[in-house]
């Protein structure tokens, strides 16, 4: 059993589409400032619907982690136990993304850990961003 992929949509597709090319994009709000994620059409500060898309560095540090142990929905099975983790932005105390930390075993993930993005293909149309710890 694939795993469920996401769905892009009119407020996501940059976003999706430059996961595709292996960079990582942000919506940022053309009016304030403010970056959100994840992505949408009204600016939840300002109220603005003017937005830009901006790369990001992708380094972080992961703010919180959860392992995941069975039962987990069958997709997932394979994979347990396994991390989940959110990521907080260098750019921004408030712009956090959850993701896997490949190659990195779950009870070796800290809070604080300093982790930089990496791209995991899926499909065609469908690349993740994860994580992998940065040197």
């Amino acid at each position: 059993m694939e795993i469920p992929l996401p769905l892009p949509d009119d407020d996501t597709r940059p976003f999706w589409e430059g996961c595709r090319r292996r960079e990582l994009l942000m919506q940022r709000c053309a009016a304030c400032g403010r970056f959100r994620f994840t992505p949408r059409h009204l600016c939840p500060s300002c109220r603005s619907q003017r937005c830009e898309w901006v790369p990001v560095s992708g380094r972080g540090t992961v703010y919180s982690r959860v392992i995941c142990h069975p039962p987990v929905l069958p997709a997932f099975a394979p994979r347990a136990p396994y991390a989940v983790v959110l990521v907080e932005l260098e750019e921004d105390a408030t712009l956090r993304m959850l993701g896997n930390v490949l190659d990195c075993p779950p009870e070796e993930i800290e809070i604080g850990m300093p982790v930089q993005v990496d791209f995991q293909q899926l499909t065609d149309e469908i690349t993740l961003p994860q994580w992998r710890r940065a040197s």
